[in-house]
């Protein structure tokens, strides 16, 4: 260990050793020597240790010699190993490509290699022990190497760009000076003269290559493929889209094109990136100042060292002006085999001086029944028999004489049978204007006429009974009337709805509804004798019959009506339906046929208002009617929109033998409307225009808004009933609509009550009933209105747990004066009560209807004898708002 510190260079521990030694060498013989200074002469001592101490003192003198002689060898070979490190160090940074100058803390030069003197034509004599940075460049500056001052060489050279030093021979010199955390610096100098030779080559390249790309005619762009964005574009690019100069770059498609534009060139850049040779050829549409123009464009993708995307080369040039190819496909046989090959349709040209075939493409294999390498040569006698071979060549000479293009339709016989093609001739001219070439193009078209016939039935007939559609029977309309002008012939339009088949479709199902309008058609087919019937709508038909009129058309309605009522036996069920008639007649009722089928229909709608089954036939005041519903229509829907409706609440009691006992419940709401000229609007006028025309459910949410508005402001917790339509159910969120009314108006759920007719459930039994379900999870009661009307209600009490059955007025008029009237109103109060829901009884107008209700244990009574539908502030009393207040019936 002593061995291999000292060669380390450590004195520290040798020279410790050395003195522990030399202690333990003197320590004895100085013990010893006090020993005898006792004795006071020396002639006293011991001759044995006189020598001895001789002998110890030789040694010690020895040790300490080799001590001396141990630690200037290891001198030694520490100043060697220095002067070695120190050596290649020197070699080493000799060696560098650049100058290196070192400097200690007071500026002095410690360190120059040979680069830097090599670089600026010095000698290592030129310098002198104890030189600082400022004489040296001192001397550069008198040798013509520097022309900067110190504080710009220093000033620059720190900088992070470093200073480039222009040297006489022309070489640049890159300086860069750094500053040591021991205060002295570091100096580089490279020589960049190559770099900046192939940076000013790399430049002028650059340059030559874009004035290249500036003056090639097609446009041509670069863009990033990492942002899309582009980073060069030519001047015929710029030129094309009218850009200045400079300004695509940095910029991407959808920041300089039309949307449309740029979705093209966007999607031609996604396909060239994803195609597998990196390259993509596309024609496309852009936008350029408002017009339309045709380019085809060349994407190329362009990858780095690494083989990995980097640029997107686009080369594209307008070809909307570019003339056809004829000339090509004329002058080149070769060049337009490539290109008819594609072509969908047999091409064949004949050679007009002996009518052998030049050319044919693959689509032509089918009609020559043989290659087309092998039909080249041939002619029409070789390759057809004798009789097809004889039309052919008729045909083709005379397209030949016409000199024009001749198109027709002819069975060709093929491989796959006889087949319909449509064949196009047309001769080419040679530059004396004699015919040198005929074209012939064969197009399969068997499928396309026949899928043309087909689509043509399905255009005029319906798809279910075969009959003609609407668009037919105006047709047909049409034709009868030219037939008929000018001339005293009449004829009748009928319009007949077909009664039951929503009541069909909604207890036996759609399919068997579908079967029923099969046989109808047929049956009134059968009963039309030879005249025309249409299928003009779901339940709808349409029948033109002529003779004398109306009497004709009277008769054919009666004998229709006969012929529909026998039962119909469909799938083991008997099914019965029946009709409803309008009658139109010309020309007394319109001049064309769209005026007759339209007041036909306004027949209808009036007879369907009488009642089902009957006859109608068109009155001029029909349209007057017609015209007013239109107009009230469109009020109505300003009405809403302007806030002209409002609501009346009508009281309803407990059943009891007295008004003065019946105590108030709650109250339904109806709504009114004040129209601002006709006045006040009965809710039977309007009400049926909002659900035919879809406004019930904009009115119908406001209603109940309103509704539940009013009577969470009640002092008294009184119920409040507002009817629903079967449209509210059919469109939107009704279960959503009345949460975030309640939450709206804070009314409690259980104070709200929602009457539905049994409408709700028959448009969509499983969705009406899933819906209410999940009504009554909100904690509102659902009660249902007009009860014994319908004809399914006993079976939806069976479905769903209604909290109310509401008794339709019709039975509760007749009470008194009809026994049949009480015997229906007892047993569902009866029925409802088994079912433990509560009995309310709509319409009560007298004391023995309110008497007899309550006998038979009715809960609850609304109606004129309890109150009229009014305002809420003539019932203020009653909801807690005033102390005493009188009933309606007393007030009104």
């Amino acid at each position: 260990m002593a061995e291999k510190n000292w060669q380390e260079g450590s004195m520290l521990p040798i020279a410790v050793q050395a003195v522990v030694c030399l202690t333990s060498a003197v320590a004895p013989s100085r013990a010893y020597a006090d020993s005898l200074a006792a004795p006071s002469r020396l002639g006293d001592l011991d001759p044995n240790l006189i020598w001895e101490v001789l002998i110890g003192g030789i040694v010690v003198c020895a040790f300490l010699v080799a001590i001396a002689l141990w630690i200037h060898s290891a001198l030694l070979r520490n100043r060697r190993a220095q002067l070695r490190r120190n050596a290649f160090i020197s070699s080493a940074m000799n060696n560098l490509n650049q100058g290196v100058v070192m400097t200690d803390a007071q500026r002095r030069i410690i360190f120059c290699n040979d680069r830097y003197l090599e670089i600026y034509g010095l000698a290592r004599s030129d310098l002198r022990a104890g030189m600082n940075g400022h004489e040296l460049l001192e001397l550069r500056r008198k040798r013509g190497v520097l022309g900067a001052s110190d504080e710009e060489f220093y000033d620059k050279a720190s900088s992070s760009n470093g200073l480039i030093t222009e040297l006489p021979d022309g070489r640049a010199i890159l300086v860069k000076y750094f500053v040591l955390p021991n205060g002295g610096s570091v100096a580089t100098h490279l020589d960049v003269s190559e770099q900046r030779r192939l940076s000013r080559q790399l430049a002028s390249t650059k340059q030559f290559l874009e004035s290249v790309l500036d003056h090639v005619p097609a446009c041509v762009a670069a863009k990033n493929i990492e942002d899309g964005c582009y980073i060069f574009a030519n001047s015929a690019y710029e030129r094309f889209w009218g850009l200045s100069p400079d300004f695509a770059v940095g910029r991407k498609a959808r920041e300089l094109f039309a949307p449309g534009s740029a979705a093209s060139i966007e999607a031609a850049d996604r396909a060239a990136l994803d195609s597998p040779d990196g390259q993509y050829r596309n024609e496309f549409e852009v936008d350029r100042a408002g017009a339309r123009r045709m380019v085809a464009s060349i994407r190329i993708v362009v990858r780095n060292e690494s083989n990995k995307p980097e640029f997107l080369l686009v080369v594209f040039e307008d070809i909307t002006d570019r003339q056809s190819l004829s000339k090509e496909l004329e002058s080149t046989k070769k060049f337009l085999e490539l290109v008819v090959d594609n072509i969908p349709v047999a091409l064949i040209v004949e050679q007009v001086k002996d009518g052998r075939y030049l050319l044919a493409n693959r689509s032509a294999e089918t009609i020559l029944n043989r290659r087309r390498e092998e039909a080249t040569g041939l002619t029409a006698s070789d390759i057809f028999n004798a009789k097809e071979a004889k039309l052919i060549i008729a045909r083709d000479e005379a397209a030949i004489k016409k000199r024009g293009m001749i198109t027709e339709e002819h069975p060709i016989s093929t491989k796959d049978g006889l087949r319909l093609f449509l064949t196009r001739r047309a001769t080419v001219l040679n530059d004396a204007g004699e015919p040198q070439y005929l074209i012939k193009t064969h197009e399969d078209v068997t499928n396309r006429r026949q899928t043309e016939s087909r689509m043509a039935h399905m255009a005029y007939h319906d798809g279910l009974t075969d009959l003609p559609n609407r668009a037919a029977f105006l047709q047909a309309l049409n034709q009868m009337i030219e037939a008929c002008e000018g001339t005293d012939e009449e004829f009748a339009v009928l319009c007949v709805d077909l009664d039951g088949l929503k009541e069909v479709n909604d207890v036996f199902g759609h399919a068997l509804g579908d079967k029923l309008l099969v046989e109808v058609a047929q049956r009134l087919q059968d009963a039309a004798r030879g005249g025309l019937v249409a299928r003009l709508s779901g339940d709808e038909f349409g029948l033109i019959i002529d003779g004398k009129q109306p009497d004709a058309g009277l008769a054919l309605a009666q004998q229709l009506g006969e012929v529909l009522a026998p039962e119909f036996h469909i799938d083991g069920r008997a099914v019965r339906a029946g009709i409803t008639t309008g009658m139109s007649i010309f020309p007394h009722n319109g001049p064309d046929g769209a005026a007759l089928l339209a007041n036909a229909g306004a027949a209808l709608f009036r007879a369907k208002q009488k009642s089902r089954g009957t006859i109608s036939l068109y009155q001029p005041e029909m349209d007057q009617q017609i015209r007013d519903r239109r107009v009230l229509h469109q009020d109505l829907s300003m009405a809403i929109k302007n806030g002209e409706l409002s609501l009346a609440f009508q009281p309803q009691g407990i059943a009891r033998n007295s008004v003065a006992e019946s105590e108030i419940i709650g109250f339904e709401a109806l709504a009114r409307w004040q129209h601002p000229v006709r006045g006040q609007v009965s809710p039977a006028d309007f009400i049926p225009i909002a659900e035919e025309s879809g406004l019930i459910v904009e009115m119908g949410e406001w209603i109940l808004r309103e509704a539940c508005r009013e009577a969470a402001s009640w002092p008294k917790p009184l119920q409040v009933a507002v009817n629903l339509s079967p449209a509210q159910f059919m469109h939107g969120d009704v279960v959503g609509l009345v949460h975030s009314i309640l939450i709206e108006t804070g009314l409690a759920p259980g104070r709200l009550e929602l009457e539905i007719t049994e409408g709700v459930l028959i448009e969509d039994f499983d969705r009406g009933l899933a819906l209410l379900r999940r009504l009554k999870a909100l904690g509102v009661r659902i009660s249902m209105d007009d009860f014994g009307s319908g004809y399914s209600s006993l079976s939806y009490l069976q479905a769903f747990p209604f909290d109310k059955i509401k008794i339709d007025r019709a039975f509760i008029v007749n009470l008194g004066r009809n026994p049949q009237s009480a015997a229906i109103v007892r047993a569902v109060i009866d029925l409802g009560h088994g079912l433990e829901m509560s009995i309310i009884a709509e319409g009560v107008e007298t004391i023995d209807q309110l008497a007899f209700l309550a006998r038979e244990g009715c809960d609850g009574v609304q109606g004129y004898l309890l109150g009229k539908p009014l305002p809420i502030g003539q019932y203020a009393g009653l909801v807690g708002r005033v102390e005493t207040m009188e009933l309606a019936l007393k007030t009104g």
